[in-house]
């Protein structure tokens, strides 16, 4: 069995979205072995940041909240597929010659995971794509960028999703996964009322 850690690692230095500061985390110390027996610390984040699930509330009025989440979906079989070659976005082009079944869950390798610095022209996966994958009736959908769209004006990609009921994970770290079938474990926190939620996820290879 090999775990693969495909989690960003949270600093206040990591890449964040558009690298906007506000979405950069702190962590503060708030008790140490100078002034007591414990050490205890306190972080503020933005629940976008990093490697994180997106909730239906996220891009619907009035759409589940994270901590609604079907958990039989983030402890799941997953294929990850490599889609490198894709010099823009993952469209259905990039994904018809893949093996995609019903209830699939799937990983998108592409260039970002070879990218230490936030870029602008992130590849994303496109409403064609989106939809294409819908068709196939997967349950969740994985990348390696911190947003799973762009410059949509109408969040076409999320809403396909998100509409049919199909999982959300962005900021996947897949530089050092082959494309094969694994199992994922993306477990989010349970924020009552949350539109998302950082997850530590990992995948394993082998039997558990």
């Amino acid at each position: 069995m090999k775990i693969y850690d495909i989690s960003m690692e949270i600093t206040h230095d990591m890449m964040v979205y558009k690298n906007r500061e506000e979405k950069r985390p702190h962590l503060k110390t708030s008790r140490d072995f100078t002034t007591g027996s414990v050490y205890e610390s306190i972080i503020t984040m933005d629940l976008h940041t990093g490697t994180h699930m997106d909730a239906p509330l996220h891009m619907m009025q009035g759409g589940d909240t994270i901590d609604r989440q079907d958990l039989s979906k983030t402890i799941v079989k997953c294929k990850v597929l490599d889609v490198t070659k894709a010099q823009k976005s993952v469209s259905k082009k990039h994904l018809e010659n893949k093996d995609i079944q019903k209830g699939d869950f799937i990983l998108l390798k592409t260039r970002n995971s070879f990218e230490d610095v936030f870029n602008v022209e992130f590849i994303y996966l496109d409403k064609e794509g989106a939809q294409y994958l819908k068709e196939k009736e997967v349950i969740g959908v994985g990348i390696d960028a911190l947003g799973i769209e762009r410059a949509q004006s109408n969040h076409d990609t999320h809403h396909t999703l998100m509409k049919a009921d199909i999982l959300i994970i962005e900021g996947l770290v897949l530089k050092d996964v082959e494309e094969g079938e694994y199992t994922l474990i993306a477990l989010p926190l349970k924020i009552k009322g949350g539109e998302a939620s950082p997850v530590r996820a990992v995948l394993i290879q082998g039997n558990l």
